[in-house]
C-alpha cells in the first residue's frame, strides 16, 4: 500500500505585505503568545515601532497571518523577529516575509544579514539555510528556556 501525498500547501492570492502599525500590536501579540513559550512583550514592538525598524505584517484574507522586525545600520541588517501564526505555516509565508526583509536591507545598503535561532527550532533552521544563511557561531545561554537558557545559533548571509 502506497500513501499519496499531497502538494504542499500554497499562500492564498489574497496575501500581501505591508508596513506594520501600532494597530496592528494587538493582533501580533496573540500570535506571539501561541507561537512562542517566551513571547516579546507589546512593549518590546512598540518600541521597535517607535525608533524606527522595519516592521512588517504578512496578510492573508485580511487577517494577519505572519509578520517581522529588522533593525538595519552601519552596513548591517538583524532580523529580531519573524513568525508566521501556527496555522498559516508550511505554506511560504515565512520564505516570503524573510525575502522581503532582505529586499528592505539591501535597500538600506546592508550587505550582511544577521540572525539567531534556537537550535530546538528545526522548521525555522531549515527556512534560513535554504535561503542561504550559513551557521556563523553561538551565543551560549541567549533564550529563557525552562530549564534555564538555552543557546543561540548565530546565522548570517552575505547580501552582496
Amino acid at each position: 500500500m502506497s500513501q499519496v501525498m499531497s502538494p504542499p500547501a500554497v499562500a492564498r492570492a489574497d496575501t500581501h505585505l505591508r508596513p506594520m502599525t501600532a494597530e496592528d500590536i494587538e493582533v501580533i501579540m496573540a500570535i506571539e503568545r501561541r507561537a512562542y513559550e517566551y513571547p516579546w512583550s507589546e512593549g518590546i514592538f512598540r518600541d521597535c515601532l517607535n525608533v524606527g525598524y522595519c516592521c512588517w505584517v504578512c496578510e492573508e484574507g485580511g487577517k494577519i497571518a505572519g509578520y517581522a522586525v529588522m533593525s538595519v545600520g552601519a552596513g548591517e541588517s538583524h532580523i529580531l523577529n519573524l513568525c508566521v501564526r501556527p496555522e498559516s505555516r508550511r505554506r511560504g509565508l515565512g520564505r516570503r516575509l524573510l525575502k522581503h526583509m532582505l529586499n528592505i536591507a539591501r535597500g538600506h545598503q546592508a550587505d550582511t544579514a544577521l540572525l539567531e535561532v534556537r537550535p530546538s527550532n528545526r522548521d525555522a533552521i531549515a527556512l534560513y539555510l535554504a535561503v542561504g544563511f550559513n551557521e556563523v557561531g553561538i551565543r551560549k545561554a541567549y533564550y529563557p528556556a525552562a530549564n534555564g537558557k538555552e543557546d543561540a545559533i548565530i546565522l548570517a548571509l552575505s547580501l552582496l
